[in-house]
């Protein structure tokens, strides 16, 4: 995979991130008010699923990857890059270690792990709906 194209797939990861903040705000401001923990946290999960996938869809001829390795490694690599975030960030608000973690069970509904899995797979996917 050359230069270029890890470029370009950071900058498609940029954007996931975006969304990700967007879809944060949109759970705490609107979902979990008007549905409750439970149900504003799976319809969030939910969502930002949904938009990862699009965005790798709508991205992925710009992104120009036919190599199923390159697709998995590009996944893995958001994968990494999100992990690192999440860390960093709840790290940086002061947050405990166990509060972070709590993010990676099913606790109240929170299907973030799931939401990790989607990005992980993503560009496989959305190469395989492309084909």
């Amino acid at each position: 995979m050359d230069f270029i194209t890890v470029i370009k797939a950071i900058a498609i990861w940029f954007g996931i991130l975006l969304l990700a903040i967007m879809n944060g705000g949109l759970r705490e401001a609107v979902l979990i008010p008007k549905l409750g923990l439970t149900p504003g946290l799976i319809l969030s999960g939910l969502l930002l699923s949904v938009l990862i996938l699009l965005i790798t869809y709508l991205t992925l001829p710009w992104l120009n990857v036919q190599n199923t390795h390159h697709l998995i490694a590009i996944g893995l690599g958001w994968l990494i890059l999100t992990v690192v975030f999440e860390f960093s960030f709840g790290l940086l608000r002061g947050m405990p270690w166990s509060e972070i973690l709590d993010a990676y069970t099913f606790k109240d509904g929170n299907i973030w792990s799931l939401v990790l899995l989607v990005t992980a797979v993503a560009p496989w996917l959305a190469a395989w709906f492309r084909t």
